[in-house]
């Protein structure tokens, strides 16, 4: 199984401000999605929370401390071991080797050394924010695509996609 994170970051590693996103980029939502459906996502509480509904076409797991917490349709866990626990069963299921978690920055924090993926989209920009990514040791990564895209009417600021693969395991 892959262990994926897929994440949009500023220049400063601003990821959220006030449990959102910080900037509109609809070219960021379009990779999104097409990057993770089909595929078992994983996400904390809040950032669950921060979405409108359950994402269509994902099995979503929920990570929270709540043990009283449900969701209809989502496997809600306890910690991230059992998260990923839950999408190696599904494995099976989903036809599908990758599970991509998406947020929040202590889910991303938890998961840095067990990723074998991340997804980045660098937003080109310094914007403020509360919320940050850990700092990235690109000396353990190779950058396998990268794609750049303009600032335009749909999309706030310029912007960079890239898939970046761990090389060396911590």
């Amino acid at each position: 199984m892959i262990l994926s994170a897929i994440v949009a970051v500023s220049e400063n590693n601003v990821i959220g401000v006030g449990n959102g996103l910080p900037w509109r980029l609809s070219n960021d939502l379009k990779w999104f999605r097409q990057t993770t459906m089909g595929k078992p996502i994983i996400m904390g509480r809040k950032t669950f929370e921060s979405l409108p509904r359950i994402l269509p076409g994902r099995t979503n797991i929920i990570i929270t401390r709540d043990p009283d917490y449900q969701i209809e349709g989502a496997i809600v866990t306890h910690s991230l071991e059992a998260a990923i626990e839950a999408a190696k069963n599904l494995e099976n299921e989903s036809n599908s080797s990758e599970v991509v978690i998406i947020g929040g920055a202590e889910i991303y924090r938890q998961s840095m050394s067990l990723l074998d993926r991340i997804y980045l989209t660098r937003v080109h920009a310094d914007v403020a924010g509360d919320t940050y990514f850990p700092d990235l040791e690109m000396e353990n990564w190779s950058k396998d695509f990268a794609e750049r895209h303009e600032k335009s009417e749909k999309d706030a600021y310029d912007h960079s996609f890239t898939i970046l693969n761990r090389v060396n395991k911590d």
